[in-house]
């Protein structure tokens, strides 16, 4: 797997949420595919993301736990690993460590 995207557009303002812990930058490829390209920084409590189109979150460093929509248990991801979380859903996610991740919208 590349380590990088050749011939992407960038959207200059950060998405930044829960005070910081998660900051983000939309990305989009010449075919038009769009991603975001984040950090999520280490927390004591589950953050929660809201999904309009289907996500499938990529961990490229550190590890993760993962509740995906109203599932009543966590799992826990790690780099190179990636979890789905289908349209009009929500995923919650906590980390002890800096969490590098790729999601991949539609």
């Amino acid at each position: 797997m590349s380590n990088q995207f050749d011939s992407v557009s960038i959207t200059k303002k950060a998405n930044v949420h829960y005070e910081g812990h998660s900051i983000s930058h939309v990305i989009k490829l010449d075919d038009g595919t769009k991603k975001t390209l984040g950090v999520i920084l280490p927390t004591n409590k589950y953050l929660t993301f809201k999904t309009h189109v289907p996500e499938r979150i990529e961990i490229i460093s550190g590890k993760c736990h993962v509740q995906i929509g109203d599932e009543p248990y966590t799992k826990i991801y790690s780099d190179g690993e990636s979890f789905c979380v289908p349209e009009n859903s929500h995923f919650r996610i906590m980390t002890d460590e800096v969490i590098d991740y790729i999601c991949h919208l539609g």
